[in-house]
C-alpha cells in the first residue's frame, strides 16, 4: 500500500470521528447505548435493558444517517418494543420447554418437626425435614406449635406448606 492511500484512509476515518462526536444526537445515542449496556452487564445478563441497548444503538445509525430527532425516537421506541416482545416470546418458549425439576416433588408426604411455632397471622415459622430447617406455612392458616410433627404437602420456592 502506498503511503499516500494511507494517509487518505486516515483523513476519511479522521473525518468520520469527527463527524461523529460533532453531532449531538449520534453522542447522545452513543452514551444512551453505554449506560444501557452497562446497567445490562451489572445486572449479569438477566435481560433488564439490553434492547434498549440495542434500539439505542439503531437510533444512532438513524442520526448518523442524518433523519430527524422525531425519527431517531420512533427508531429507539418501536426497536426496544419490537426487541422486548421477541425477548419475551423466546423466554416464555424456553420456560414451556424445561425440563420439571425432579427434586421439586421430593419432599411432599414427608415429615417434618416443628422448630419455630408457625403462626398464620405473620406467615413466619420453621420445620426441620430430613436435618434441614425450612421456613414454613401452614396449609390451611392454622397456628402450629412447636415439637408438633406435621406433613410436607406443597414447595413454595424455599418454604414449606405443611399441616398436622
Amino acid at each position: 500500500m502506498a503511503l499516500t492511500d494511507l494517509g487518505k484512509e486516515r483523513k476519511a476515518l479522521k473525518e468520520i470521528i469527527d463527524s461523529f462526536v460533532s453531532n449531538t444526537q449520534v453522542l447522545g445515542w452513543a452514551i444512551a447505548f453505554l449506560v444501557f449496556a452497562v446497567a445490562e452487564a451489572v445486572t449479569l445478563n438477566a435481560l433488564v435493558s439490553i434492547w434498549f441497548a440495542i434500539a439505542a444503538l439503531l437510533a444512532m445509525f438513524a442520526a448518523l444517517a442524518g433523519l430527524s430527532f422525531i425519527w431517531q425516537l420512533v427508531i429507539f421506541v418501536v426497536g426496544s418494543t419490537l426487541l422486548l416482545a421477541a425477548t419475551r416470546a423466546l423466554v416464555k418458549r424456553m420456560k414451556k420447554n424445561k425440563a420439571p425439576d425432579p427434586n421439586e416433588d421430593y419432599d411432599i408426604g414427608k415429615s417434618a418437626v416443628v422448630i419455630e411455632a408457625l403462626c398464620s397471622r405473620t406467615g413466619e415459622g420453621r420445620v426441620k425435614l430430613d436435618g434441614v430447617d425450612w421456613a414454613a406455612r401452614s396449609e390451611n392458616g392454622d397456628d402450629i406449635a412447636k415439637g408438633e410433627v406435621v406433613t410436607v404437602k406443597k414447595v413454595e420456592g424455599a418454604k414449606l406448606i405443611v399441616a398436622k
